[in-house]
Protein backbone atom coordinates (compact mmCIF):
# COMPACT_ATOMS: atom_id res chain seq x y z
CA UNK A 1 0.00 0.00 0.00
CA UNK A 2 2.79 2.70 0.73
CA UNK A 3 4.28 1.94 -2.71
CA UNK A 4 0.94 2.12 -4.60
CA UNK A 5 0.53 5.96 -2.39
CA UNK A 6 4.13 7.12 -3.36
CA UNK A 7 3.55 5.78 -6.98
CA UNK A 8 0.29 7.86 -6.34
CA UNK A 9 1.86 11.09 -5.15
CA UNK A 10 1.77 13.61 -7.78
CA UNK A 11 5.62 14.91 -8.32
CA UNK A 12 6.93 18.34 -6.58
CA UNK A 13 7.84 19.98 -9.71
CA UNK A 14 4.54 19.08 -11.44
CA UNK A 15 1.88 21.60 -10.16
CA UNK A 16 4.34 24.34 -11.25
CA UNK A 17 4.98 23.08 -14.24
CA UNK A 18 1.63 23.13 -15.11
CA UNK A 19 1.06 26.28 -13.78
CA UNK A 20 3.91 27.91 -15.54
CA UNK A 21 3.22 26.11 -19.20
CA UNK A 22 0.55 28.27 -20.47
CA UNK A 23 3.10 31.09 -20.00
CA UNK A 24 6.03 29.68 -20.84
CA UNK A 25 4.59 28.48 -24.65
CA UNK A 26 3.26 31.40 -25.47
CA UNK A 27 6.51 33.13 -24.82
CA UNK A 28 8.42 31.13 -26.50
CA UNK A 29 6.85 30.72 -29.36
CA UNK A 30 5.42 34.80 -29.93
CA UNK A 31 8.47 36.39 -27.78
CA UNK A 32 11.87 33.98 -27.96
CA UNK A 33 11.80 32.89 -31.11
CA UNK A 34 10.25 35.94 -33.11
CA UNK A 35 13.09 38.50 -31.31
CA UNK A 36 15.54 35.76 -31.51
CA UNK A 37 14.77 35.05 -35.54
CA UNK A 38 15.38 38.92 -35.73
CA UNK A 39 18.35 39.02 -33.95
CA UNK A 40 20.05 35.82 -36.10
CA UNK A 41 19.20 38.10 -39.56
CA UNK A 42 21.38 40.54 -38.28
CA UNK A 43 24.88 38.17 -38.47
CA UNK A 44 22.96 35.55 -41.02
CA UNK A 45 22.38 36.31 -44.24
CA UNK A 46 22.52 33.94 -47.60
CA UNK A 47 23.42 31.07 -45.74
CA UNK A 48 26.65 32.24 -44.10
CA UNK A 49 27.65 34.20 -40.74
CA UNK A 50 28.34 37.38 -41.38
CA UNK A 51 29.19 40.90 -39.95
CA UNK A 52 28.03 43.36 -42.53
CA UNK A 53 25.69 44.64 -41.02
CA UNK A 54 27.35 45.95 -37.79
CA UNK A 55 29.87 47.20 -40.06
CA UNK A 56 27.42 48.99 -41.90
CA UNK A 57 26.04 50.12 -38.60
CA UNK A 58 29.49 51.95 -37.04
CA UNK A 59 30.65 52.98 -40.41
CA UNK A 60 29.00 56.33 -40.23
CA UNK A 61 28.36 58.44 -37.11
CA UNK A 62 24.81 59.05 -37.91
CA UNK A 63 23.31 55.61 -36.19
CA UNK A 64 25.53 56.27 -33.19
CA UNK A 65 24.83 59.79 -32.79
CA UNK A 66 21.06 58.79 -33.23
CA UNK A 67 21.79 55.95 -30.45
CA UNK A 68 23.51 58.86 -27.90
CA UNK A 69 19.80 61.45 -28.76
CA UNK A 70 17.63 58.45 -27.46
CA UNK A 71 19.91 57.96 -25.09
CA UNK A 72 20.17 62.12 -24.09
CA UNK A 73 16.58 62.34 -24.27
CA UNK A 74 15.93 59.06 -22.04
CA UNK A 75 17.36 60.06 -19.35
CA UNK A 76 16.10 63.81 -19.59
CA UNK A 77 12.89 61.93 -19.36
CA UNK A 78 13.08 59.56 -16.37
CA UNK A 79 15.31 62.08 -14.35
CA UNK A 80 12.38 64.85 -14.98
CA UNK A 81 9.33 62.13 -14.62
CA UNK A 82 10.77 60.73 -11.29
CA UNK A 83 11.57 64.07 -9.66
CA UNK A 84 8.16 65.69 -10.57
CA UNK A 85 6.23 62.61 -10.14
CA UNK A 86 7.96 61.72 -6.53
CA UNK A 87 5.83 64.44 -4.61
CA UNK A 88 2.57 63.19 -6.16
CA UNK A 89 3.43 59.92 -5.24
CA UNK A 90 4.33 60.69 -1.69
CA UNK A 91 1.59 62.97 -0.68
CA UNK A 92 -1.11 60.23 -2.19
CA UNK A 93 0.46 57.59 -0.30
CA UNK A 94 0.01 59.66 3.19
CA UNK A 95 -3.57 60.34 2.67
CA UNK A 96 -6.89 58.26 3.98
CA UNK A 97 -8.34 55.68 1.29
CA UNK A 98 -11.22 58.00 0.40
CA UNK A 99 -8.86 61.21 0.04
CA UNK A 100 -6.36 58.72 -1.88
CA UNK A 101 -9.24 57.54 -4.55
CA UNK A 102 -9.90 61.12 -5.48
CA UNK A 103 -6.46 62.33 -6.05
CA UNK A 104 -5.52 59.21 -7.53
CA UNK A 105 -8.23 59.65 -10.22
CA UNK A 106 -6.14 62.34 -12.10
CA UNK A 107 -3.05 59.99 -12.00
CA UNK A 108 -5.02 57.02 -13.46
CA UNK A 109 -6.84 59.11 -15.94
CA UNK A 110 -4.00 60.23 -17.51
CA UNK A 111 -2.17 57.13 -17.33
CA UNK A 112 -4.73 55.30 -19.19
CA UNK A 113 -5.43 58.19 -21.76
CA UNK A 114 -4.15 57.03 -25.35
CA UNK A 115 -0.64 58.45 -25.78
CA UNK A 116 -1.40 59.67 -29.10
CA UNK A 117 -4.37 61.57 -27.63
CA UNK A 118 -1.81 63.08 -25.52
CA UNK A 119 0.69 63.95 -28.04
CA UNK A 120 -1.70 65.35 -30.53
CA UNK A 121 -2.77 67.71 -27.67
CA UNK A 122 0.81 68.78 -27.44
CA UNK A 123 0.40 69.56 -30.95
CA UNK A 124 -2.38 71.62 -30.80
CA UNK A 125 -0.84 73.64 -27.60
CA UNK A 126 2.80 74.41 -28.78
CA UNK A 127 0.88 75.54 -32.27
CA UNK A 128 1.68 78.90 -33.57
CA UNK A 129 -1.71 79.62 -32.78
CA UNK A 130 -2.20 77.22 -29.68
CA UNK A 131 -2.68 77.38 -25.92
CA UNK A 132 0.86 78.48 -24.98
CA UNK A 133 1.71 80.85 -27.60
CA UNK A 134 -1.36 82.69 -26.67
CA UNK A 135 -0.96 82.47 -23.53
CA UNK A 136 2.72 84.00 -23.71
CA UNK A 137 1.45 87.05 -26.34
CA UNK A 138 -1.29 87.71 -23.55
CA UNK A 139 1.01 87.97 -20.56
CA UNK A 140 3.13 90.58 -22.81
CA UNK A 141 6.25 88.01 -22.92
CA UNK A 142 6.45 88.22 -27.05
CA UNK A 143 4.78 89.78 -29.53
CA UNK A 144 4.79 87.12 -32.63
CA UNK A 145 4.00 83.84 -32.25
CA UNK A 146 6.84 81.40 -30.94
CA UNK A 147 7.97 78.49 -32.78
CA UNK A 148 7.18 75.71 -30.14
CA UNK A 149 6.81 72.88 -32.45
CA UNK A 150 9.09 70.25 -33.53
CA UNK A 151 12.30 70.87 -30.84
CA UNK A 152 14.21 69.07 -28.51
CA UNK A 153 11.87 71.26 -25.46
CA UNK A 154 8.62 69.95 -27.38
CA UNK A 155 10.00 66.55 -27.36
CA UNK A 156 10.82 66.55 -23.63
CA UNK A 157 7.56 68.06 -22.82
CA UNK A 158 5.37 65.78 -24.06
CA UNK A 159 7.21 62.88 -23.00
CA UNK A 160 7.65 63.56 -19.67
CA UNK A 161 3.85 64.43 -20.07
CA UNK A 162 3.14 60.72 -21.50
CA UNK A 163 5.57 58.52 -19.02
CA UNK A 164 5.29 60.59 -15.24
CA UNK A 165 2.43 58.86 -14.74
CA UNK A 166 4.04 55.49 -15.05
CA UNK A 167 6.50 56.62 -12.52
CA UNK A 168 3.90 57.86 -9.89
CA UNK A 169 2.37 54.72 -10.15
CA UNK A 170 5.18 52.84 -9.91
CA UNK A 171 6.70 54.73 -6.68
CA UNK A 172 3.63 54.53 -4.44
CA UNK A 173 3.19 50.96 -5.15
CA UNK A 174 6.81 50.62 -2.67
CA UNK A 175 5.70 54.22 -0.55
CA UNK A 176 2.24 52.72 0.08
CA UNK A 177 4.13 49.73 2.32
CA UNK A 178 6.27 52.52 4.42
CA UNK A 179 5.42 52.70 7.89
CA UNK A 180 4.66 56.15 8.68
CA UNK A 181 5.73 55.26 12.08
CA UNK A 182 9.41 55.43 11.64
CA UNK A 183 9.54 59.11 10.49
CA UNK A 184 7.63 60.17 13.67
CA UNK A 185 9.93 57.96 16.07
CA UNK A 186 12.78 59.88 14.17
CA UNK A 187 10.89 62.78 15.72
CA UNK A 188 10.48 62.02 18.88
CA UNK A 189 13.83 61.48 19.28
CA UNK A 190 15.12 64.84 18.37
CA UNK A 191 15.35 64.53 14.54
CA UNK A 192 13.95 67.82 12.80
CA UNK A 193 11.25 67.25 9.73
CA UNK A 194 13.79 67.90 6.74
CA UNK A 195 16.21 65.52 8.71
CA UNK A 196 13.82 62.75 9.58
CA UNK A 197 12.38 62.64 5.57
CA UNK A 198 15.83 62.79 4.05
CA UNK A 199 17.45 60.41 6.43
CA UNK A 200 14.45 58.06 7.49
CA UNK A 201 11.95 58.16 4.43
CA UNK A 202 13.89 59.24 1.45
CA UNK A 203 16.05 56.06 1.74
CA UNK A 204 13.19 53.66 2.36
CA UNK A 205 11.51 54.91 -1.08
CA UNK A 206 14.46 53.69 -3.28
CA UNK A 207 13.44 50.95 -4.26
CA UNK A 208 10.48 52.44 -5.66
CA UNK A 209 12.13 55.56 -7.39
CA UNK A 210 14.34 53.07 -8.88
CA UNK A 211 11.89 50.46 -10.35
CA UNK A 212 9.49 54.20 -11.15
CA UNK A 213 12.88 54.97 -13.39
CA UNK A 214 13.80 52.25 -14.66
CA UNK A 215 10.27 51.81 -16.19
CA UNK A 216 9.98 54.95 -17.55
CA UNK A 217 13.66 54.27 -19.03
CA UNK A 218 12.79 51.99 -20.85
CA UNK A 219 9.95 52.76 -22.58
CA UNK A 220 11.24 56.14 -23.14
CA UNK A 221 14.18 54.04 -25.32
CA UNK A 222 11.73 52.61 -27.36
CA UNK A 223 9.58 55.76 -27.94
CA UNK A 224 8.96 56.73 -31.44
CA UNK A 225 5.39 58.23 -30.90
CA UNK A 226 5.87 61.58 -29.38
CA UNK A 227 9.44 62.26 -31.52
CA UNK A 228 7.87 61.31 -34.73
CA UNK A 229 4.93 63.82 -33.52
CA UNK A 230 6.73 66.54 -32.04
CA UNK A 231 10.34 66.39 -32.74
CA UNK A 232 12.70 67.52 -35.59
CA UNK A 233 15.78 66.28 -37.35
CA UNK A 234 17.41 66.48 -34.63
CA UNK A 235 15.79 64.11 -32.57
CA UNK A 236 15.42 61.32 -34.36
CA UNK A 237 15.06 58.04 -32.18
CA UNK A 238 16.35 54.50 -32.64
CA UNK A 239 12.65 53.38 -33.07
CA UNK A 240 12.26 54.97 -35.74
CA UNK A 241 15.30 54.28 -37.52
CA UNK A 242 13.78 50.26 -36.98
CA UNK A 243 10.76 51.69 -38.53
CA UNK A 244 11.98 52.84 -41.38
CA UNK A 245 14.31 49.91 -42.08
CA UNK A 246 11.14 48.06 -41.69
CA UNK A 247 8.33 49.39 -43.76
CA UNK A 248 10.59 51.45 -46.40
CA UNK A 249 13.59 49.01 -47.29
CA UNK A 250 12.29 45.63 -45.21
CA UNK A 251 16.02 45.23 -44.71
CA UNK A 252 15.54 43.00 -41.72
CA UNK A 253 18.96 42.15 -41.36
CA UNK A 254 19.88 46.12 -40.82
CA UNK A 255 16.82 46.60 -38.45
CA UNK A 256 18.32 43.76 -36.25
CA UNK A 257 21.65 44.95 -35.89
CA UNK A 258 20.21 48.28 -34.48
CA UNK A 259 17.56 46.17 -32.73
CA UNK A 260 20.91 44.15 -30.58
CA UNK A 261 22.30 47.80 -29.93
CA UNK A 262 19.24 49.28 -28.69
CA UNK A 263 19.04 45.74 -26.48
CA UNK A 264 22.41 45.61 -25.83
CA UNK A 265 21.80 49.29 -23.99
CA UNK A 266 19.16 48.03 -22.19
CA UNK A 267 19.78 45.04 -20.71
CA UNK A 268 23.04 46.74 -19.66
CA UNK A 269 20.68 49.24 -17.61
CA UNK A 270 18.17 46.10 -15.99
CA UNK A 271 22.08 44.11 -15.15
CA UNK A 272 23.17 47.16 -12.85
CA UNK A 273 19.48 47.51 -11.93
CA UNK A 274 19.13 43.80 -10.94
CA UNK A 275 22.79 43.79 -8.94
CA UNK A 276 21.76 46.87 -6.68
CA UNK A 277 18.40 46.18 -6.23
CA UNK A 278 17.34 42.67 -7.75
CA UNK A 279 14.15 42.67 -10.12
CA UNK A 280 11.49 41.68 -7.99
CA UNK A 281 11.42 45.04 -6.61
CA UNK A 282 9.63 45.82 -9.52
CA UNK A 283 6.84 43.55 -8.94
CA UNK A 284 6.42 45.25 -5.00
CA UNK A 285 8.65 42.74 -3.18
CA UNK A 286 11.07 43.30 -0.81
CA UNK A 287 14.80 43.07 -1.16
CA UNK A 288 17.45 42.73 0.74
CA UNK A 289 20.06 43.26 -1.84
CA UNK A 290 20.14 47.26 -1.19
CA UNK A 291 20.95 46.94 2.44
CA UNK A 292 24.07 44.57 1.71
CA UNK A 293 24.73 46.33 -1.85
CA UNK A 294 25.18 49.65 1.08
CA UNK A 295 26.79 48.04 4.00
CA UNK A 296 29.61 46.27 1.42
CA UNK A 297 29.96 49.51 -0.88
CA UNK A 298 31.44 51.72 2.22
CA UNK A 299 32.53 54.28 0.08
CA UNK A 300 29.17 54.84 -1.94
CA UNK A 301 27.20 54.63 1.32
CA UNK A 302 29.19 57.29 3.01
CA UNK A 303 29.21 59.53 0.14
CA UNK A 304 25.00 58.92 0.22
CA UNK A 305 24.94 59.75 4.08
CA UNK A 306 26.37 62.86 3.49
CA UNK A 307 24.21 64.00 0.72
CA UNK A 308 21.37 63.32 2.65
CA UNK A 309 22.80 64.95 5.30
CA UNK A 310 22.96 67.96 3.48
CA UNK A 311 19.85 67.45 1.67
CA UNK A 312 17.95 67.24 5.47
CA UNK A 313 20.37 70.12 6.90
CA UNK A 314 18.77 72.84 3.81
CA UNK A 315 15.48 71.13 4.33
CA UNK A 316 15.22 72.06 7.86
CA UNK A 317 16.27 75.97 7.76
CA UNK A 318 13.91 76.32 5.03
CA UNK A 319 11.37 75.16 7.37
CA UNK A 320 12.55 76.81 10.44
CA UNK A 321 11.43 80.02 8.50
CA UNK A 322 7.73 78.82 8.44
CA UNK A 323 6.23 79.71 11.40
CA UNK A 324 5.42 77.04 13.91
CA UNK A 325 1.61 77.35 13.92
CA UNK A 326 1.45 77.16 10.14
CA UNK A 327 3.38 73.56 10.11
CA UNK A 328 0.90 70.66 8.61
CA UNK A 329 1.70 67.56 11.00
CA UNK A 330 0.39 65.32 8.47
CA UNK A 331 1.87 65.43 4.38
CA UNK A 332 -1.63 65.67 2.96
CA UNK A 333 -2.28 68.89 5.31
CA UNK A 334 0.69 71.04 4.03
CA UNK A 335 -0.16 73.80 1.80
CA UNK A 336 2.67 73.78 -0.62
CA UNK A 337 3.31 69.76 -1.16
CA UNK A 338 -0.30 70.47 -2.08
CA UNK A 339 0.06 73.09 -4.46
CA UNK A 340 3.09 70.88 -5.87
CA UNK A 341 1.08 68.60 -6.84
CA UNK A 342 -2.21 70.43 -8.09
CA UNK A 343 0.43 72.04 -10.67
CA UNK A 344 1.88 68.77 -11.54
CA UNK A 345 -2.00 67.00 -12.04
CA UNK A 346 -3.17 70.18 -13.75
CA UNK A 347 -0.05 69.59 -16.23
CA UNK A 348 -1.09 65.95 -16.87
CA UNK A 349 -4.68 66.80 -17.14
CA UNK A 350 -5.00 70.24 -19.11
CA UNK A 351 -3.91 69.08 -22.11
CA UNK A 352 -6.39 66.26 -22.97
CA UNK A 353 -9.02 68.33 -21.10
CA UNK A 354 -8.64 70.90 -24.19
CA UNK A 355 -9.63 68.74 -26.41
CA UNK A 356 -13.26 68.32 -25.20
CA UNK A 357 -13.61 72.41 -26.47
CA UNK A 358 -11.86 71.65 -29.47
CA UNK A 359 -14.28 69.23 -30.77
CA UNK A 360 -16.86 71.37 -30.57
CA UNK A 361 -15.86 74.01 -32.09
CA UNK A 362 -17.25 75.26 -35.38
CA UNK A 363 -14.69 77.84 -37.01
CA UNK A 364 -11.59 78.05 -35.12
CA UNK A 365 -10.41 74.56 -36.26
CA UNK A 366 -7.94 73.55 -33.88
CA UNK A 367 -6.52 77.22 -32.95
CA UNK A 368 -7.33 78.60 -29.47
CA UNK A 369 -9.53 79.66 -28.30
CA UNK A 370 -12.60 77.53 -29.76
CA UNK A 371 -15.46 79.62 -31.67
CA UNK A 372 -18.46 78.61 -32.62
CA UNK A 373 -20.42 75.02 -31.68
CA UNK A 374 -21.02 72.21 -34.00
CA UNK A 375 -21.60 68.40 -33.75
CA UNK A 376 -20.44 67.69 -37.26
CA UNK A 377 -17.01 66.25 -36.35
CA UNK A 378 -18.58 64.10 -34.06
CA UNK A 379 -20.96 62.90 -37.30
CA UNK A 380 -18.19 62.72 -39.77
CA UNK A 381 -16.35 60.40 -37.19
CA UNK A 382 -19.92 58.17 -37.00
CA UNK A 383 -20.36 58.27 -40.52
CA UNK A 384 -16.73 57.31 -41.61
CA UNK A 385 -16.46 53.22 -41.92
CA UNK A 386 -12.47 53.38 -41.00
CA UNK A 387 -13.09 54.92 -37.62
CA UNK A 388 -16.14 52.58 -36.47
CA UNK A 389 -14.59 49.70 -37.97
CA UNK A 390 -10.82 50.51 -36.13
CA UNK A 391 -12.77 51.54 -33.08
CA UNK A 392 -14.92 47.79 -33.00
CA UNK A 393 -11.63 46.09 -33.76
CA UNK A 394 -9.92 47.85 -31.21
CA UNK A 395 -12.62 46.89 -28.61
CA UNK A 396 -13.00 43.00 -29.37
CA UNK A 397 -9.44 42.80 -29.50
CA UNK A 398 -8.90 44.37 -26.36
CA UNK A 399 -11.17 42.48 -24.54
CA UNK A 400 -9.99 38.98 -26.19
CA UNK A 401 -6.33 39.83 -25.26
CA UNK A 402 -7.49 40.90 -21.37
CA UNK A 403 -8.94 37.68 -21.13
CA UNK A 404 -6.10 35.72 -22.22
CA UNK A 405 -3.73 37.78 -20.24
CA UNK A 406 -6.04 37.06 -17.33
CA UNK A 407 -6.14 33.42 -17.68
CA UNK A 408 -2.38 32.78 -18.78
CA UNK A 409 -0.58 35.72 -16.04
CA UNK A 410 -2.98 34.25 -13.20
CA UNK A 411 -1.56 30.95 -12.66
CA UNK A 412 1.88 32.49 -12.63
CA UNK A 413 0.86 35.19 -9.95
CA UNK A 414 -0.30 32.31 -7.72
CA UNK A 415 3.08 30.36 -8.10
CA UNK A 416 5.31 33.43 -7.90
CA UNK A 417 3.59 34.49 -4.81
CA UNK A 418 2.68 30.87 -2.97
CA UNK A 419 5.63 28.98 -3.85
CA UNK A 420 8.96 28.12 -2.66
CA UNK A 421 10.24 26.34 -5.94
CA UNK A 422 13.37 26.98 -7.31
CA UNK A 423 14.62 29.44 -10.00
CA UNK A 424 11.68 31.84 -9.00
CA UNK A 425 13.78 34.88 -9.52
CA UNK A 426 14.38 33.27 -13.17
CA UNK A 427 10.68 32.39 -13.74
CA UNK A 428 9.91 36.25 -12.84
CA UNK A 429 12.56 37.59 -15.09
CA UNK A 430 11.03 35.73 -17.88
CA UNK A 431 7.62 37.19 -16.99
CA UNK A 432 9.13 40.66 -17.07
CA UNK A 433 10.65 40.07 -20.45
CA UNK A 434 7.93 42.12 -22.88
CA UNK A 435 8.57 44.68 -20.29
CA UNK A 436 12.50 44.62 -20.52
CA UNK A 437 12.50 44.43 -24.23
CA UNK A 438 12.05 47.37 -25.87
CA UNK A 439 8.29 47.03 -27.56
CA UNK A 440 9.84 47.98 -30.95
CA UNK A 441 12.10 45.33 -31.13
CA UNK A 442 8.98 42.74 -29.95
CA UNK A 443 6.92 44.65 -32.70
CA UNK A 444 9.49 44.22 -35.76
CA UNK A 445 9.99 39.93 -34.02
CA UNK A 446 6.52 39.16 -34.44
CA UNK A 447 5.66 40.70 -37.61
CA UNK A 448 8.46 38.13 -39.61
CA UNK A 449 6.95 35.62 -37.55
CA UNK A 450 3.22 36.85 -38.45
CA UNK A 451 4.08 37.39 -42.03
CA UNK A 452 5.88 33.81 -42.17
CA UNK A 453 2.29 31.99 -40.66
CA UNK A 454 0.02 33.90 -42.08
CA UNK A 455 -1.55 36.00 -39.63
CA UNK A 456 -0.49 39.60 -40.38
CA UNK A 457 -3.47 41.94 -40.55
CA UNK A 458 -5.75 39.64 -38.68
CA UNK A 459 -7.83 40.05 -35.39
CA UNK A 460 -6.09 36.65 -33.94
CA UNK A 461 -2.41 37.71 -34.53
CA UNK A 462 -3.12 40.94 -33.01
CA UNK A 463 -4.91 39.54 -30.07
CA UNK A 464 -2.16 37.06 -29.00
CA UNK A 465 -0.09 40.04 -29.87
CA UNK A 466 -1.17 42.09 -27.21
CA UNK A 467 -1.65 39.11 -24.78
CA UNK A 468 2.08 38.60 -24.43
CA UNK A 469 2.81 42.59 -23.61
CA UNK A 470 -0.15 42.61 -21.05
CA UNK A 471 0.48 39.34 -19.38
CA UNK A 472 3.41 41.15 -17.09
CA UNK A 473 1.02 43.75 -15.64
CA UNK A 474 -1.39 40.75 -14.75
CA UNK A 475 1.19 39.25 -13.05
CA UNK A 476 2.72 42.14 -11.05
CA UNK A 477 -1.13 43.07 -10.61
CA UNK A 478 -2.25 39.90 -8.95
CA UNK A 479 0.93 39.03 -7.09
CA UNK A 480 0.55 42.57 -5.08
CA UNK A 481 -2.92 41.49 -4.36
CA UNK A 482 -1.87 37.90 -3.37
CA UNK A 483 0.43 39.20 -1.04
CA UNK A 484 -2.32 41.10 1.32
CA UNK A 485 -4.70 37.98 0.93
CA UNK A 486 -5.03 36.00 4.22
CA UNK A 487 -4.41 32.26 2.94
CA UNK A 488 -6.17 30.99 6.74
CA UNK A 489 -8.96 31.53 4.90
CA UNK A 490 -9.15 28.81 2.29
CA UNK A 491 -7.74 26.77 4.85
CA UNK A 492 -10.91 27.28 7.39
CA UNK A 493 -12.76 26.68 4.11
CA UNK A 494 -10.64 23.08 3.88
CA UNK A 495 -11.22 21.96 7.60
CA UNK A 496 -14.69 22.59 7.09
CA UNK A 497 -15.13 19.75 4.25
CA UNK A 498 -14.68 22.37 0.94
CA UNK A 499 -12.81 20.30 -1.69
CA UNK A 500 -9.88 22.31 -3.48
CA UNK A 501 -11.93 23.52 -6.35
CA UNK A 502 -14.92 24.23 -4.01
CA UNK A 503 -12.40 26.54 -2.27
CA UNK A 504 -11.38 27.97 -5.13
CA UNK A 505 -14.80 28.92 -6.30
CA UNK A 506 -16.30 30.23 -3.46
CA UNK A 507 -13.71 31.56 -1.02
CA UNK A 508 -10.84 32.32 -2.96
CA UNK A 509 -12.23 34.06 -6.50
CA UNK A 510 -14.89 35.78 -4.86
CA UNK A 511 -11.87 37.21 -2.36
CA UNK A 512 -10.03 38.16 -5.36
CA UNK A 513 -12.66 39.13 -7.60
CA UNK A 514 -11.33 43.26 -7.51
CA UNK A 515 -7.94 42.43 -8.22
CA UNK A 516 -9.13 39.80 -11.27
CA UNK A 517 -11.16 43.00 -12.47
CA UNK A 518 -8.38 45.36 -11.69
CA UNK A 519 -5.81 42.73 -13.85
CA UNK A 520 -8.54 42.65 -16.86
CA UNK A 521 -8.74 45.86 -17.30
CA UNK A 522 -4.87 46.55 -17.22
CA UNK A 523 -4.70 44.76 -19.60
CA UNK A 524 -7.41 45.42 -21.52
CA UNK A 525 -5.90 49.37 -21.32
CA UNK A 526 -2.52 48.35 -22.95
CA UNK A 527 -4.08 46.23 -25.50
CA UNK A 528 -6.79 49.14 -26.02
CA UNK A 529 -3.73 51.87 -26.58
CA UNK A 530 -0.91 49.42 -28.28
CA UNK A 531 0.39 50.93 -31.38
CA UNK A 532 3.81 49.30 -32.19
CA UNK A 533 2.05 46.00 -32.83
CA UNK A 534 -0.75 47.22 -34.55
CA UNK A 535 2.03 49.41 -36.54
CA UNK A 536 3.15 46.54 -38.19
CA UNK A 537 0.81 43.25 -37.79
CA UNK A 538 -2.89 45.05 -38.30
CA UNK A 539 -2.36 45.27 -42.44
CA UNK A 540 -3.65 48.07 -44.12
CA UNK A 541 -6.91 46.73 -43.81
CA UNK A 542 -7.77 45.93 -40.77
CA UNK A 543 -6.42 48.77 -38.74
CA UNK A 544 -6.97 49.49 -34.88
CA UNK A 545 -8.21 52.27 -33.45
CA UNK A 546 -4.42 53.36 -32.15
CA UNK A 547 -3.64 52.82 -36.02
CA UNK A 548 -5.95 54.79 -37.69
CA UNK A 549 -5.30 57.38 -35.11
CA UNK A 550 -1.38 57.33 -35.93
CA UNK A 551 -2.79 57.31 -39.85
CA UNK A 552 -5.11 60.39 -39.65
CA UNK A 553 -2.42 62.13 -37.20
CA UNK A 554 0.77 61.59 -39.58
CA UNK A 555 -1.28 62.82 -42.52
CA UNK A 556 -2.86 65.70 -41.75
CA UNK A 557 -4.27 67.30 -38.64
CA UNK A 558 -8.14 67.47 -38.80
CA UNK A 559 -11.14 67.82 -35.83
CA UNK A 560 -12.19 65.48 -36.21
CA UNK A 561 -9.36 64.09 -34.56
CA UNK A 562 -10.44 66.03 -31.52
CA UNK A 563 -13.90 64.16 -31.72
CA UNK A 564 -12.03 61.01 -31.35
CA UNK A 565 -9.88 62.04 -28.70
CA UNK A 566 -12.79 63.24 -26.53
CA UNK A 567 -14.70 59.89 -27.37
CA UNK A 568 -11.61 58.08 -25.46
CA UNK A 569 -10.93 60.63 -22.79
CA UNK A 570 -14.85 59.78 -22.00
CA UNK A 571 -14.14 56.30 -22.71
CA UNK A 572 -11.22 55.90 -20.08
CA UNK A 573 -13.06 57.92 -17.29
CA UNK A 574 -16.14 55.79 -17.40
CA UNK A 575 -13.85 52.93 -17.35
CA UNK A 576 -12.01 54.36 -14.12
CA UNK A 577 -15.12 55.10 -12.10
CA UNK A 578 -16.34 51.70 -13.25
CA UNK A 579 -13.22 49.79 -11.66
CA UNK A 580 -13.15 52.21 -8.49
CA UNK A 581 -17.04 51.74 -7.57
CA UNK A 582 -16.03 48.05 -7.80
CA UNK A 583 -13.23 48.45 -5.89
CA UNK A 584 -15.09 49.92 -3.06
CA UNK A 585 -17.90 47.32 -3.15
CA UNK A 586 -15.80 44.71 -2.82
CA UNK A 587 -13.91 46.28 0.11
CA UNK A 588 -16.61 47.26 1.73
CA UNK A 589 -17.90 43.21 2.07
Amino acid sequence: MTAVALQRRPLPWLRPALLAAPLVLLFVVLLVYPVGQLLLLSVYSDGAFTLAKYRQLFASSVYVDVMLITLKISLWTTLLSVVAGYPVAYLISSLSKDRKAKWLFWVLLSFWTSFLVRAFAWIVMLGRNGVVNQLLSAAGIQDAPSNLLYSLGAVLVAMVHALMPLAVLTMLSVMENIDRNLPRAALTLGARPGTAFWRVYFPLSMPGVAAGAIMVFVTAVGFFIVPALLGGRKEIMVAQLIIDQVQQTMNWGFAGSISVLLLLVVLAVFALYDKVLGLSSMAGGAEQRTRSAAAHDGVLHRLGDSVLGALGAVSDKLLALVPRGRREPQPGDSLPLRTIVLMVLLFLSVPALLMIPLSFADKSGLNWPPRGFTLQHYQDMLASPLWMQAGLRSLLVGLGAAVLALLVGTPVAFLLARSQMRGKSLLLAFVLSPIIIPRMIIAVGMFYFFARVGLVGTSLGLMIGHTVIAVPYVVMTMMAVLRNYDTRLDLAAQSLGARPWQTLRYVTLPILAAGLFSSFLFAFATSFDELTIALFASGGLSATLPKQFWDEVTLQLSPVIAAVSTCLFVFVTLLITCAERLRRKSAGR
